[in-house]
């Protein structure tokens, strides 16, 4: 097969070929850090050791390893991407660049979501020619997950998934030139886990001067476990795996076996005499830190960040209903969620159907859930902010009610991701089990929503008062 015409830039590390096309040049799975493997998957990301030749940058790469996920009736294929796909080279990243010409452009680092067990780059959601086409350089970040990433294990650096996303930023500081992007204008964002990651990172003292912005789509700045919680998911994996919960123990298991004692975490029971399980039992996964990001954004880089962050109205609709439990949900539900995220579950329930007399339990149920998960940490990581770098907050409320599964998926967590992306008339997403629904696209809501991303990455101002005010997008 045929190079010739190929664009190919020379890194550090080796040289990587490229595709061009009508949006521009990308490069695909190139290495920021040395590939995991053995006790590696448990270190801190080394420097890779670089490659001779010409590196195939023009095809995606291995995944980190993963579970299946299965969301009901809801097709979140372009969500999730391929799964796992083999190969121990998965620290890597993809660059879609309008040209590698040596341009200053804004460049933005996208972190992708999947409760910190799942997600990669190939998922076609991520696919960045719109941001090629608006003159961004997109770079899409690949990090370690489950067990690998975020199990706090003796004798390994906890939230080794946050140290890859670090070692991300410092390649793209030092690399991002070679491909037409300007390391002074970098804007880090990211959605739901990986959203709560760059929450992480504003309030992390080891992201000073790796960006200039941020982006956070339905995180949490409150989202962390306590050492105590991450000792009781330790504990779980350690028993299920039959070894000690030391990383020298974890590093002859196989991939596959992480993967397969998954099940056995989901019921660890995390609430303490201080904590509820912050992630409310989807995930035993998470970042484990002494205090939460949005209680201590000082000691981080977040006063010289600007933050655009905001959630969507209904979140908590996807976790009920694809899988049937919205119009199953009961009273009893609604106490049950109230009771594992509130001190007075009753009081919580009384002020919130008070607020929505005419909601039904299952509208209840996802409320709760929604503002757990994602809303009150926002909220509380919005305030901080703009608390320290007065100004530079701007919050946003995404609306739109995807009219998936007979209308009711609504405005439910991940479904602004098509129209931050500008990709909202993919046919992948649409039809009854298609993220968007069978309906089209409203006109113009993609476009002012990935303009508002765009314009908050060349200037700091997305196109709306900052903090307090709340900028709707959709109905």
């Amino acid at each position: 097969m045929s190079h010739q015409g190929d664009p190919v830039v020379r890194t550090p590390a080796g040289a990587v070929r490229g595709v061009r096309d009508a949006a521009g040049e990308l490069y695909r799975a190139i290495p920021y850090a040395q590939a995991p493997a053995g006790a590696g998957r448990f270190r801190e990301p080394a420097p890779h050791p670089g490659w001779s030749g010409v590196r195939d940058g023009t095809r995606p790469g291995p995944t980190a390893p993963q579970p299946t996920r299965d969301f009901g009736r809801l097709d979140l294929t372009p969500f999730f991407g391929p799964g796992w796909v083999r190969g121990t080279d998965h620290l890597t990243v993809d660059v879609r660049t309008p040209a590698a010409d040596g341009g200053e452009r804004p460049v933005m680092v996208f972190v992708h979501g999947g409760g910190f067990v799942t997600g990669s780059t190939r998922a076609a959601l991520y696919d960045g020619r719109a941001f090629a086409r608006d003159g961004v350089v997109l770079v899409t970040v690949g990090y370690r997950l489950g067990i690998p990433g975020f199990l706090a294990l003796d004798g390994a650096p906890d939230n080794r998934g946050l140290l890859d996303v670090l070692a991300a930023l410092r390649w793209v500081r030092d690399t991002i030139p070679l491909f037409g992007g300007d390391p002074g204008a970098v804007t880090v964002f990211g959605q739901s886990a990986g959203a709560t990651l760059v929450g992480a990172l504003l309030a992390d003292p080891r992201a000073r001067g790796l960006f200039r912005r941020a982006i956070v789509q339905s995180g949490s700045g409150t989202g962390a476990f306590t050492p105590e919680q991450a000792r009781r998911v330790t504990t779980a994996a350690a028993t299920a795996l039959s070894v000690d919960g030391t990383s020298d123990a974890f590093a002859d298991i196989p991939d596959e076996r992480f993967l397969e004692v998954l099940p056995a975490l989901s019921g660890v029971d995390l609430r303490t005499d201080t904590a509820t399980d912050p992630l409310v039992g989807l995930s035993p996964f998470g970042l484990v830190l002494p205090a939460q990001p949005a209680d201590s954004l000082a000691a981080g880089p977040a006063a010289e960040v600007d933050l655009l962050i905001g959630t969507n109205t209904e979140e908590g609709n996807l976790y009920l209903v694809p899988q049937g439990a919205f119009e199953r949900s009961t009273d009893a539900d609604v106490l049950a969620v109230a009771a594992a995220t509130h001190p007075d579950p009753h009081a919580a329930v009384e002020a919130l159907r008070a607020s929505r007399p005419a909601a039904t339990a299952g509208e209840l149920r996802s409320a709760l859930l929604g503002e757990a998960l994602f809303g009150a940490g926002s909220a509380r990581l919005a305030d901080a902010h703009a608390r320290l770098a007065d100004g530079r907050t701007h919050v946003y409320s995404f609306a739109h009610r995807s009219t998936a599964l007979g209308g009711r998926l609504g405005a439910a967590h991940t479904v602004e991701l098509p129209f931050v992306f500008d990709l909202a008339d993919e046919p992948s997403l649409h039809g009854d089990t298609g993220l968007l629904g069978p309906d089209p696209a409203p006109a113009g809501l993609a476009e002012h929503v990935h303009g508002a991303w765009i314009g908050f990455a060349r200037t700091g101002e997305p196109g709306w008062a900052p903090h307090p005010e709340v900028h709707r997008f959709g109905s």
